[in-house]
């Protein structure tokens, strides 16, 4: 959609004149003044862009910033002033239920009504609508003053942005940051829910049952999406805050984590990557700013689920100061819990256990000589019941991995373990590109513990299913962060490297969100807009076509009439059970047929190959030369083969059309990634003992095989004729070439089986291969027995 279409669309309409006039700002770029006739007009325009243009441009530009600005911090000190009053309300109203509650008659008279609580969640939620309004309208407003720049850089060829950039800064109605905003609303809203009695919830709900699943899977979030998702789910759950004794600060959120691993070995790395059972992943923690004494000592380990067991996180506490005498081994972890012991918080079991975590942490940083190589920092804001470990959920903003190694000659963290060049002053910009990897998106963390056959709650299923998450299983910050700081030492990339170059921005999939009634509203501000060089056809096309009214009205009504046909197809799948995610519903959906095999992620091995040979050159070129011609020719073969086979083809079935960005289409697209060169890309494979076992099985079905027809082979040979010898010679060759076949398979399977690669393990040939020779066989025997009349074996055998 193009973006004059997106903000006309996505407006709301009480804020009209407040948006930025992204149409009159195009129309200044025109460089003929409205008041000149066409003769002058084009003449012009052939004399180019003019510095009275710009300066026209420039001041038009100007006041649509301060207008914006001004209407920004005027909403924002309003929506602060209603919070206050709100929370006086909130207060006052509390405070009279729980006189209410102690049982004075004169109290109690004076108690809240039901409809008191009502009308105080109606205006929270008219204030929750308007903090997500201006959010939207923060987003739509920046994103046109950047595109309206790029325009008139392109077309006018006069270089406006960074000029514009700092005039930006000057005004920053687009890093205002609601997450306080989002704490204080979250309590409130909690409070008047629950009527001044929060729900604590049971530290151990779901601890007691015999049978439960625990389930984590891990989502991106686009930055025009964030703040609308916090709305969401604080009216479900309330922000956890640790510490709700004092007012909350930014620096409250920020999580701090330093990796460590061998950067000879990448042991640790590499473990993560391919879920290796028993892989473990060490990190030192902190929470707040550098001034934290406190850090936390973590070892995460995974563990497959057929071992029955759990991957599981433990940690120690210990000072900062400490830190490095104990990481080299000066410090022993006697020393370590020598207070804990002498002040008896805890019990011995408890110490004896955190001791000998304490020590298999420090055997395994000395012993496999780890060091600090990547940090992770980013602000938390968890949504979770109190004590109640059922549903958490947990959005990552502002995510940034920095490099601390001192790989490449740059003393970065020195003997210390960790640098302190940097904080949390996020996005760092004292450090170069090559030492910070700013991830573009949030990362929504959902993790559900029901019990078995139980279904997650319906709002967190519409969440994961809507459009303002993207689901990517296995995320993880270190191995992002690891594989991207450091390009030339790491060779195998995880899957989701291939996706950073998509917009994971998708129009909405049904009426799901907060909506305020009577806003336009026909599609999401989170949908993808075109590029300006990529689209100037349909942008002069815009340009053209005026702006009209009755157009507008249609567009919403159509708008309206596609969204409520999706909640209608909505409503009927959670009526049948069949509410799925995005996933899973492209998991049911049949694959289109391509030419492409599996998998999708490639890696150019074979190109790399004959690159090196060709620098070697002699018979090792010839012999990889030879080699890549037959593979190609062998492809080719096939496919003529392929093409050529008379298969019964599918009847095509037209896709439904869609309508205002909403998709109708049944169809999946697919996309084959290629890795860089040099480079692998790893994807998971489940490895269960059961796999191993069943190739194993495979194996001795041929073994069998081979076994029966080398003793059919033995029979023939004993009847001593010439047609019995011809006959157990062919079913002996057949025998031997299963056997061989089988075996080479076998091993081949179990290599692939104990490297997790994604390769096909389905024999599309051998069983084929297998009953044309024995088809041979048996033409053979019958041939010379035809050929001798059929009487050879009978007489030889009456003579016997």
């Amino acid at each position: 959609m193009r973006f004059g279409q997106q903000l006309r669309s996505s407006l709301i309409k009480d804020w009209y004149y407040y948006y930025i006039d992204y149409e009159g700002l195009k129309k200044s770029l025109q460089p003929v003044p409205e008041n000149t006739n066409a003769s002058a007009a084009r003449k012009k325009s052939s004399q180019g862009w003019s510095e009275e243009d710009e300066q026209r441009f420039v001041n038009h530009l100007e006041e649509e910033l301060d207008k914006v600005f001004t209407f920004q911090r005027v909403k924002s000190q309003e929506i602060i002033r209603r919070i206050n009053a709100s929370e006086k309300e909130v207060n006052e109203v509390i405070a009279r239920s729980q006189a209410a509650g102690q049982g004075d008659e004169r109290a109690k008279a004076n108690a809240p009504t039901e409809e008191e609580f009502s009308l105080l969640e109606e205006d929270l939620s008219d204030i929750i609508a308007d903090v997500h309004d201006l959010a939207k309208f923060t987003q739509l407003n920046y994103t046109g003053f950047q595109k309206i720049i790029k325009k008139h850089d392109k077309q006018t060829n006069w270089h406006l942005k960074p000029v514009f950039a700092a005039r930006l800064n000057a005004r920053p109605f687009f890093k205002d940051d609601y997450d306080i905003t989002v704490v204080n609303l979250s309590k409130l809203y909690d409070q008047v829910r629950t009527k001044g009695n929060p729900v604590t919830g049971d530290a151990s709900a779901g601890g007691k049952q015999q049978n439960f699943v625990r389930q984590t899977t891990k989502y991106w979030v686009h930055p025009d999406n964030i703040t609308e998702l916090k709305l969401i789910i604080l009216k479900h759950l309330p922000v956890l805050v640790f510490n709700p004794s004092k007012e909350f600060e930014k620096k409250d959120s920020a999580i701090s984590s330093i990796y460590y691993d061998n950067p000879d070995t990448w042991e640790l790395y590499e473990g993560r990557l391919k879920k290796t059972e028993g892989a473990e992943a060490i990190r030192l923690r902190w929470y707040g700013g550098m001034e934290n004494d406190t850090i936390f000592l973590e070892r995460k380990t995974h563990r497959e689920d057929w071992t029955g067991e759990k991957s599981v996180k433990a940690r120690f506490s210990l000072k900062e100061k400490n830190v490095n005498a104990f990481l080299k081994g000066e410090m022993t972890t006697e020393q370590v819990f020598e207070k804990m012991r002498r002040e008896g918080k805890k019990s011995e079991k408890e110490i004896n256990d955190l001791e000998q975590l304490a020590k298999e942490i420090q055997f395994r940083v000395i012993d496999r000589r780890l060091v600090p190589v990547t940090r992770s920092f980013y602000n938390r804001t968890a949504f979770q019941l109190p004590g109640d470990a059922r549903v958490r959920i947990s959005l990552d903003t502002e995510l940034a991995m920095t490099r601390e190694d001192n790989l490449d000659g740059k003393r970065r963290a020195g003997n210390n373990w960790r640098r302190t060049d940097i904080g949390i002053d996020w996005p760092f910009p004292q450090l170069p590109p090559e030492d910070v990897e700013r991830f573009p998106y949030g990362v929504l963390e959902v993790k559900l513990q029901t019990a078995q056959g139980q279904e997650p709650p319906e709002w967190i299923r519409e969440l994961t299913a809507s459009h303002l998450v993207e689901a990517v299983p296995k995320f993880s910050k270190f191995i992002h962060g690891t594989a991207t700081l450091f390009p030339s030492r790491i060779d195998l990339l995880p899957f989701w490297m291939p996706q950073m170059d998509v917009d994971i921005r998708k129009p909405a999939s049904h009426n799901f969100g907060l909506d305020r009634p009577g806003h336009s509203t026909d599609a999401s501000t989170s949908a993808a807009m075109d590029d300006d060089d990529t689209d100037d056809e349909m942008e002069r096309e815009d340009d053209e076509r005026p702006v009209n009214d009755d157009d507008n009205v249609q567009r919403l009504r159509a708008a309206r009439d596609a969204l409520e046909q999706h909640e209608e197809e909505r409503r009927f799948e959670q009526a049948n059970g069949n509410l799925m995610d995005e996933e899973e519903r492209m998991d049911q959906k049949p694959i289109a047929h391509t030419d492409e095999d599996y998998p999708l992620y490639d890696s150019d091995d074979e190109e790399d190959a004959l690159e090196e040979a060709k620098r070697i050159g002699g018979w090792t070129y010839r012999w990889q030369l030879a080699k890549h011609y037959a593979h190609v020719t062998a492809d080719k073969t096939l496919d003529i083969l392929k093409q050529s086979t008379p298969l019964p083809k599918p009847t095509p079935v037209p896709a439904r059309p869609g309508g205002m960005g909403i998709p109708r289409s049944d169809a999946v697209t697919q996309k084959r990634f290629k890795a860089p060169r040099g480079k692998k890309i790893h994807v998971p494979v489940r490895v269960e003992p059961k796999v191993s076992f069943a190739a194993e099985r495979t194996f001795l079905a041929w073994l069998e095989f081979s076994i029966i027809l080398g003793s059919i082979a033995a029979t023939l040979l004993n009847f001593g004729d010439t047609i019995s010898l011809a006959s157990a010679w062919a079913f002996t060759v057949v025998a031997v070439v299963a056997l061989f076949y089988s075996l080479g398979l076998y091993l081949w399977r179990v290599r692939a089986i104990k490297s997790r690669r994604a390769v096909d393990y389905h024999d599309k040939w051998g069983p084929s291969v297998l009953c044309f020779l024995l088809l041979i066989a048996v033409a053979i025997s019958f041939a010379y027995r035809w050929a001798k009349g059929g009487e050879g074996g009978l007489k030889d055998g009456v003579k016997g």
